[in-house]
C-alpha cells in the first residue's frame, strides 16, 4: 500500500482521508493543527486517540527536515542546510528586519532553469519538494530559533512555478486558519517567468506578492542570461504581468540583478523604464552575488545608484536590496554547494 504524504494534503483532502479511516470530521482540525505546529512524530499529538495515531503510522508519511548545518551572520541572518528524509539537502535563510523575521525557502532540490548568475542551477534539478517539505523549512526554523517567523519568501533553490501544484498546496496549507495560519499578504512567490502558471495563479486570486525575475530590458540580453526567455519572450511575460495586475489588483515586483558590464548600462535603464511605463509595479535592484563558476561581477555602487535614480525619475518605484548574510554565503545556492563539496 502506498503511504500518504499527510503534511502535503490540503485540509479538505485530509478531512476526506480521515473520514475513509472511519474518523469523525472534527479529527481533521485536530490533526491539521498538529501538522502546522511542526511535530516530528504522531506520538506528540496528545489529544488524538492512540488508535488513530497507530492508523496514521501505518498509512502515512510524516515529513520532517533535519538541521544539517546552521550558519549565523554578524548581521543576524541565519542560514540553514536542511537534510531531507531521502538524504538530499536544501537551504533556507532567515533574515531579521524591523517588522520581524522573514524566511526565504527552497522549492526544489536544484533547478533546471539555467540562469547564468545563479548558483542554484549549476547542478541541475534533482527533484521537486513536497508541500510538506516547504512547510517544514518554516516550522523547523521557528523551532530552532525559538521565534515566530512573520514573512515567507519562495525564492530559494528552485523555480516555484516549475513545482506549481505543491507550491499552491503549501500556500493553502500555511495560511489555513486551522494550521499555521500565516496571512497570505505576508508571503511572496518568485518566478523567472513561466507565463501559463502566472495566469493560473491569477485565477486563484490569492493576496500574495508576485516577484518576477526580469534581469534584462530586452529579449537579446534576457535570452543570454535566462534560457526561459526563449520559451516566454519578454513581451509575452509583460502581457501576462499586466493581466495578473488587472485580475488581482495587486502590484508586481520585478527583480533586476545588477551585473557589471552586462545589464547595468544607462541604455538598459532607459529601455526598462519604457517597457514598464504605466504598470503597477516596483523594481528591486540586486547587486549580483559572486559565484565562482560564472565569473560575473556586481555593478559599482554609483552605477546602481544612477540606474535607480533614472527609474525613479520616470515614475517607477525602485529600491536597492539590502545585502544580508554576505559573510555566510547567504545568496541562493552558494552554501549548499559548499556544504556538499565539504561533506
Amino acid at each position: 500500500m502506498q503511504m500518504i504524504d499527510i503534511k502535503s494534503l490540503r485540509y479538505e483532502a485530509l478531512e476526506q482521508f480521515l473520514k475513509e479511516l472511519g474518523e469523525p470530521s472534527y479529527r481533521a482540525k485536530q490533526v491539521f493543527s498538529w501538522l502546522g505546529s511542526g511535530v516530528s512524530s504522531y506520538d506528540e499529538m496528545t489529544n488524538i486517540p492512540k488508535s488513530l495515531r497507530e492508523k496514521l503510522k501505518e498509512t502515512t508519511l510524516l515529513s520532517t527536515v533535519e538541521r544539517a548545518a546552521r550558519y549565523d551572520s554578524k548581521d543576524g541572518t541565519v542560514k540553514y542546510i536542511w537534510e531531507l528524509q531521502d538524504g538530499q539537502c536544501v537551504e533556507s535563510v532567515v533574515m531579521q528586519y524591523h517588522h520581524g523575521r522573514s524566511i526565504c525557502i527552497s522549492t526544489q532540490v536544484g533547478c533546471r532553469m539555467g540562469c547564468k548568475f545563479c548558483a542554484s542551477t549549476l547542478g541541475g534539478k534533482i527533484r521537486n519538494l513536497t508541500a510538506g517539505e516547504l512547510l517544514d523549512q518554516v516550522l523547523f526554523a521557528e523551532k530552532d530559533l525559538g521565534e515566530r517567523i512573520s514573512n515567507v519568501v519562495l525564492m530559494g533553490i528552485g523555480e516555484p512555478f516549475d513545482n506549481y501544484e505543491q507550491v499552491l498546496s503549501f500556500l493553502k496549507n500555511i495560511s489555513h486558519p486551522s494550521g499555521r495560519n500565516l496571512g497570505l499578504r505576508h508571503i511572496s512567490v518568485s518566478t523567472c517567468g513561466i507565463v501559463d502558471k502566472i495566469a493560473a495563479l491569477a485565477e486563484e486570486n490569492l493576496p500574495i506578492t508576485l516577484l518576477i525575475s526580469l534581469h534584462a530590458p530586452n529579449d537579446e540580453l534576457r535570452n543570454e542570461l535566462m534560457p526561459v526567455n526563449h520559451k516566454y519572450p519578454m513581451e509575452t511575460l509583460l502581457q501576462a504581468c499586466r493581466a495578473y495586475i488587472s485580475k488581482t489588483g495587486r502590484r508586481i515586483s520585478f527583480e533586476y540583478t545588477m551585473i557589471r558590464g552586462i545589464n547595468d548600462f544607462d541604455w538598459c535603464a532607459k529601455m526598462l523604464a519604457q517597457k514598464l511605463h504605466g504598470m503597477f509595479c516596483h523594481v528591486n535592484l540586486i547587486p549580483v552575488n559572486h559565484v565562482e563558476e560564472n565569473g560575473l561581477h556586481r555593478s559599482e555602487p554609483e552605477t546602481v545608484e544612477r540606474f535607480q535614480k533614472y527609474l525613479q525619475q520616470h515614475h517607477i518605484n525602485t529600491t536597492v536590496r539590502r545585502e544580508l548574510g554576505s559573510d555566510i554565503s547567504a545568496s541562493c545556492g552558494q552554501l549548499r554547494r559548499k556544504f556538499l563539496k565539504e561533506r
